[in-house]
C-alpha cells in the first residue's frame, strides 16, 4: 500500500540558494504544495524573480533577503526578522551552494577559503541561528543539507569544493543522531549533475574555458544531468518518506553503495553512543526564555 503523502500546506520552510537552480525550483515546488516561505539569495534580482513566480501561482513568501550566507551577521539578521515574521521553520533548507574545481598545485588559498566559507560555514551559520528555535518549539522538523557527490568520493580536481562537503557531510551525520530525541529529521541530498546556471560559472582553476575540448566536456555533463526541477522533487520526497541519505540520480547512488562497507553496525553504533552521550547532557527547557527575543526585567 502508498505510504501517505505528507502535507506541507501551511508549513514554514526556510530555503537558501532561492534566487536560481535547485533552490529556486524547489521553493516554486514547495509553494505549490501550500507551504509558507522565507527566501534568500546573494543574488537579488534572481531572488525578486523566484518571488514572483510563487505570487504569480499564489505562494506565500513570509520573509525574503538577499545576503551573503558566508556573513554571520547577515544570517543572524535575516533569522531575527524570519522569527519575527512567523516564528520558528518547520523545515530549513541549506541549498546555496558554489562550485570550484582544481589541481592542488593551482588551488589557491583564497579558493579554498572561499569553498569553506560558502559551502561549509554559510550552512553552519544556518544552523546555528535556526536549528535551536526549532529544538525549543518542540515541534520537530526537518533539517536539509544539499552536499554532493563530492562529498561522498574523492573526484578528481575536487579537493577544495570536496572539502567543503564531506564537512557538510559530516555535520549531517552527528546532527541525523543529536536532533532525533527532538522529533528533527535530517536529509543530506548528494546530487551528481545538475543542469543549474553553476554549469556556466564553474570556476577551473588553471583551465582556459576557452579550450574546445573544456566546452566538449561541459556540454558531455550537461547531456547526463539531471533538472533542478528534478532534485527538487528528489529533496520533497525524502522529506516525505524521512529519508537521511536523498540520491538523486542512481548513478550515484550505485558508487555509494560500493563505496560504503558495514553501514547497518555503524548506524547502530552511533545511536547507542549517543544515547550515552546525551545522559549528561542538560535537559532542553522547551518552555524557558528563547534568547531571540529580547527579554525585559520585572
Amino acid at each position: 500500500m502508498a505510504s501517505r503523502k505528507r502535507d506541507f500546506s501551511g508549513k514554514k520552510v526556510l530555503i537558501t540558494g532561492a534566487a536560481s537552480g535547485i533552490g529556486r525550483s524547489t521553493a516554486v515546488a514547495m509553494a505549490r504544495r501550500g507551504a509558507h516561505l522565507a527566501l534568500t539569495d546573494i543574488n537579488d534580482s534572481g531572488l525578486q524573480e523566484t518571488i514572483a513566480l510563487i505570487t504569480d501561482a499564489r505562494g506565500i513568501v513570509g520573509s525574503c533577503a538577499a545576503l551573503d550566507i558566508s556573513d554571520h551577521d547577515a544570517v543572524a539578521a535575516f533569522a531575527r526578522d524570519v522569527h519575527s515574521a512567523f516564528g520558528s521553520p518547520d523545515i530549513v533548507m541549506n541549498i546555496a551552494g558554489h562550485v570550484i574545481f582544481g589541481t592542488v598545485d593551482n588551488l589557491e588559498y583564497r579558493h579554498w577559503k572561499s569553498m569553506i566559507d560558502i559551502n561549509l560555514m554559510g550552512p553552519i551559520h544556518v544552523i546555528e541561528n535556526f536549528v535551536p528555535s526549532m529544538i525549543r518549539a518542540g515541534n520537530g522538523g526537518h533539517l536539509v543539507n544539499v552536499a554532493s557527490v563530492a562529498g561522498l568520493m574523492g573526484l578528481p580536481w575536487h579537493a577544495a569544493y570536496g572539502a567543503s562537503k564531506f564537512g557538510l557531510r559530516g555535520i549531517s551525520e552527528v546532527l541525523r543522531f543529536d536532533l532525533r530525541r527532538h522529533g528533527i529529521h535530517v536529509h543530506l541530498v548528494v546530487p551528481g549533475a545538475v543542469d543549474t546556471p553553476l554549469v556556466g560559472s564553474i570556476e577551473i582553476v588553471g583551465i582556459d574555458r576557452d579550450n574546445p575540448e573544456v566546452a566538449r566536456q561541459l556540454a558531455r555533463f550537461q547531456r547526463y544531468a539531471k533538472s533542478p526541477e528534478h532534485v527538487a522533487e528528489c529533496i520533497i520526497q525524502g522529506i516525505e518518506k524521512n529519508r537521511f541519505m536523498v540520491y538523486t540520480s542512481n548513478d550515484v547512488r550505485l558508487g555509494h553503495w560500493i563505496a560504503r562497507k558495514f553501514s547497518l553496525p555503524y548506524e547502530f553504533a552511533m545511536r547507542v553512543a549517543n544515547d550515552q552521550f546525551n545522559q549528561v547532557a542538560p535537559p532542553v527547557n522547551v518552555l524557558g526564555p528563547d534568547p531571540l527575543r529580547p527579554q525585559h526585567a520585572e
